[in-house]
């Protein structure tokens, strides 16, 4: 258990960290990333559900066996912009820098996935002290 809110709690405050700032940085990033961003809805809007999810990462991070199943949807969640990040990256249409971010979240998945693992017996456990009331 311990394991599970080490992991969420560092993935929802990393998460926080690197998104939060995106919100004051639309212009630069426009100007570091060419071309200028052209639909800012699509930006703050990913920025906006990206940091719902680091929310998500630090309600786990109290409550692991409680939500516990939506262990899996946060694995989809880090899958989702890493397994892109690495496809884009051998198309040469991502520099190395994005990559480095896209496997951070590759590693959040993948211990979010043992997360998952080492809760399994005491959610189990926890299910028959339930049943058994």
């Amino acid at each position: 258990m311990k394991f599970a809110k080490v992991i969420f709690l560092i993935a929802g405050i990393y998460g926080l960290l690197v998104l939060l700032p995106q919100y004051f940085m639309e212009e630069q990033n426009g100007r570091n990333y060419p071309p200028p961003i052209t639909h800012p809805e699509y930006y703050y809007g990913f920025v906006g559900v990206a940091v719902a999810w680091q929310v998500l990462f630090l309600i786990l991070a109290k409550d692991p066996l409680r939500y516990r199943p939506m262990m899996l949807p946060a694995v989809l969640e880090k899958l989702g912009f890493g397994v892109v990040a690495v496809i884009l990256y051998m198309q040469h249409r991502l520099s190395p820098a994005m990559l480095a971010a896209g496997s951070i979240d590759l590693i959040l998945a993948a211990l979010f996935v043992a997360a998952y693992i080492k809760t399994a017996a005491a959610s189990r456990e926890a299910e028959q002290m339930t049943r058994a009331d």
